[in-house]
């Protein structure tokens, strides 16, 4: 049995100190907030409870959903799983219907009324270069770079949105590989892996506090609103504060793990603290009356991209989540002019009339440094510091971007490294 340390109670903490647990040795979990749940958690709002962002999965996320089973979590009842749609408030927009990804692709262009026959068949035709060239491409290669070839109403209506809600960067910057990569696992790893899967309950209840209940029935040591001050090379092991372990793993954020390493691995530590973010903003507002075609809608003019309906996911009457990715600009204009910008933004893309109570925005939720821009070339750290110490977090070197399906990966990553 080896003595593990857990710097951090994120998605990739908690899969890395769960991970480690199941192969039999002792862990210790720390954590600088008082809950567990990192950029995905609860969070108290004027004695409210509500997620800091609105996070959704898809079927393709099967490690986080085996953690999530791992330690007795209720899929169903805690996500609503539903074939992809990306459908604006009219109603119109593509919907893959169930079945297997490929048929159900080329089923779902095809019923797509609201492109030409000419644009539909276009991208089937770049759909199946990509798959034929095994969803690879040039590292330098920008998403708007790789569709460019696209008829500017798909760029628009289909490429933009998919890019902005999975690498949280635009088109005209994200890494054309990563985004092929999400692509290829999301619309064409399995049947069901397109599905969106979007949370009824609270995100504390979809992984963090589940994980934390089987922990300590597991064994292991927690320890809440506590900030590792430092990681020192001792005789015999790590030393965090005065506390001996065998192996860590640095699992918080990366300028937080970047701050520990400085002295014991000061190239990956400089790696490490060098990204550029991109903010997520989700504006919570509540107003009854809509009559929405879809739980998520497509957004096709901003600021928000996407809106979900909490009437229909969770049974909230009249609340519903706007979120801005990539939202940076709007984060320097302000509290005043977003709230306002969302709001007019309601009007303009609901018909009038449609509120049968004035919307009040809830809360401006804003997380400043939700993911990193996943730009083309992207170097990103290496998971192994020094013998004895590794990282996890979805910012560590892997195929994917800043997602819990990454983040979690990497989290089993690091445990299956230190079990060795």
């Amino acid at each position: 049995m080896k003595r593990v340390a857990v710097v951090g109670a994120g998605w990739a903490g908690l899969a890395a100190a769960i991970r480690t647990v199941q192969r039999g040795h002792s862990v210790t979990l720390y954590e600088m907030a008082s809950c567990p749940g990192g950029r995905a958690r609860t969070i108290e709002h004027h004695g409210e409870k509500l997620d800091n962002g609105q996070h959704i999965l898809i079927g393709a996320y099967v490690r986080t959903l085996d953690l999530m089973t791992t330690v007795g979590v209720d899929l169903d009842a805690v996500l609503a799983r539903m074939p992809l749609a990306m459908v604006t408030p009219d109603g119109i927009g593509l919907r893959l219907p169930p079945g297997p990804p490929l048929v159900a692709f080329l089923r779902g262009v095809s019923a797509q009324r609201g492109w030409t026959l000419a644009d539909r068949l276009r991208l089937l035709a770049q759909a199946a270069r990509w798959a034929f060239k095994g969803f690879e491409c040039r590292e330098n290669l920008t998403v708007a770079q790789l569709c460019s070839e696209l008829p500017t109403t798909l760029q628009s209506e289909l490429i933009d949105p998919l890019c902005v809600a999975a690498l949280n960067t635009p088109a005209n910057e994200a890494s054309a590989r990563v985004f092929l990569r999400v692509l290829k696992d999301a619309l064409f790893s399995g049947p069901g892996s397109a599905d969106l899967l979007i949370p009824r309950r609270p995100l504390s209840d979809l992984l963090p506090m589940p994980a934390q209940a089987w922990l300590l029935a597991n064994g292991a040591a927690l320890r809440s609103g506590t900030r590792v001050q430092a990681l020192v090379k001792v005789e015999s092991g790590w030393s965090l504060d005065g506390d001996v372990f065998d192996d860590v793993v640095l699992a918080c954020t990366a300028p937080e793990a970047a701050r520990l390493a400085q002295d014991i691995a000061p190239e990956w530590a400089h790696r490490a603290s060098s990204f550029k973010y991109e903010p997520i903003v989700t504006v919570v507002v509540d107003a009854a009356g809509a009559r929405w075609p879809a739980p998520m809608l497509s957004l096709p003019r901003g600021p928000a991209q996407f809106a979900f309906d909490h009437g229909t996911l969770s049974g909230r009457a009249a609340r519903s989540t706007w979120v801005i990715s990539g939202a940076q600009r709007w984060v320097d204009a302000g509290r005043v002019v977003l709230r306002e910008s969302v709001l007019a933004q309601m009007e303009q893309q609901f018909p009038a009339g449609t509120w049968a109570t004035t919307p009040v925005v809830v809360a401006i939720l804003a997380e400043r440094r939700a993911t990193f821009r996943c730009t083309p070339g992207l170097h990103r750290p290496d998971q192994q510091l020094v013998p004895g110490v590794v990282a996890a977090g979805d910012y560590v070197s892997g195929p994917y971007p800043a997602t819990l399906e990454g983040a979690v990966r990497s989290g089993e990553s690091a445990a299956w490294a230190i079990a060795q």
